[in-house]
């Protein structure tokens, strides 16, 4: 390949990387164009959720131990937040996501989807995140309510879901 091939290619890639960031920045109060794998193997995207509800999205690490005591928390709440969509998404592996399915048996819930995104860090970095857990709460509308790093007032949650 010739040097100018290389050049282009690095241009161009560099150029679709800030445009991506763009458009993140650009969209910044909406719901975010979201895709996680889950522990099926299947992408899910954020149009697929339902929009006829609130959407609860949920970042944390199977493996951070304030993550874990808010799991733990969210999960006998759990009842609390059926009006709405949560997703839950990390940056572990498949394998990590299906551990922690398991865990909390999240089969049960039909309002729950749990995914990993991987090494794109895409909402990670939308979020500019640094710790976890983080909760972001849309409307029915993809407009976001209210959003909340570290300490995540379930009750606060709770009642803005109704």
């Amino acid at each position: 390949m010739s040097k100018n091939k290389k050049q282009f290619g690095l241009l161009a890639v560099a150029v679709f990387l800030f445009i991506i960031s763009f458009d993140a920045s650009a969209q910044q109060g909406k719901l975010p164009p979201f895709r996680i794998m889950q522990s099926n193997g299947s992408i899910f995207k954020a149009e697929q959720l339902p929009f006829e509800k609130p959407i609860l999205i949920i970042y944390f690490s199977p493996d951070c131990d304030h993550c874990e005591t808010f799991m733990k928390e969210f999960f006998k709440r759990a009842a609390d937040f059926t009006k709405a969509s949560v997703v839950m998404v990390t940056y572990l592996p498949v394998a990590e996501v299906t551990k922690f399915i398991a865990e909390f048996n999240i089969s049960r819930y039909s309002n729950i989807y749990v995914g990993t995104e991987g090494s794109s860090f895409f909402l990670k970095n939308y979020y500019k995140l640094l710790d976890m857990p983080f909760a972001a709460l849309y409307d029915k509308n993809g407009n976001i309510m209210a959003s909340y790093r570290s300490n995540i007032p379930l009750n606060e949650l709770a009642l803005k879901i109704k």
